[in-house]
């Protein structure tokens, strides 16, 4: 495992169940940057939440996942990047629908991909979050940016 660097402190925010089981943290803060790791709909017991509803249990993972950002020093401001995993056969619009209801306005780059299934048996959604804390501070980039109708993709 490497350190930290200099000034660079390492934070954890650990809310126990899974995470004791699997020896990780909730979301882990090292300089600006926070990354929350995968957040499902459990009660405290590690059973299902909403059990059948692909929005709730998203919903609510998102709610967790940034409950985690602000234990940390983040806003929802600062989140940068979003996951929505689904499992397989599940509707992917209502997760969708509850990223859009949270992030609106923000517009974090996103990936919703489908896999097997998750550890608790019947959740049908997990989320990660990755956030740097004083990122809608930042300076914007110097320099030409290209045009969106230059960036094409590669051919043949």
């Amino acid at each position: 495992m490497s350190e930290p660097r200099p000034g660079s402190a390492r934070e954890t925010f650990r809310t126990g169940g899974f995470e004791d089981i699997g020896g990780y943290s909730r979301a882990v803060r090292i300089g600006a940057v926070i990354a929350v790791s995968g957040t499902a709909a459990t009660a405290p017991d590690g059973s299902v939440l909403s059990p059948g509803d692909v929005y709730a249990q998203t919903r609510e993972g998102f709610v967790r996942a940034l409950a985690a950002v602000d234990a940390l020093g983040g806003t929802l401001e600062d989140v940068i990047r979003t996951r929505i995993y689904l499992a397989a056969g599940a509707d992917w619009r209502p997760a969708v629908r509850a990223h859009h209801e949270l992030f609106a306005g923000v517009n974090p780059a996103n990936t919703t991909l489908f896999v097997v299934g998750f550890p608790p048996e019947g959740a049908l959604t997990e989320v990660e979050v990755d956030a740097v804390v004083g990122s809608i501070n930042a300076p914007a980039a110097t320099g030409p940016r290209p045009s969106s109708s230059s960036a094409q993709p590669p051919t043949g």
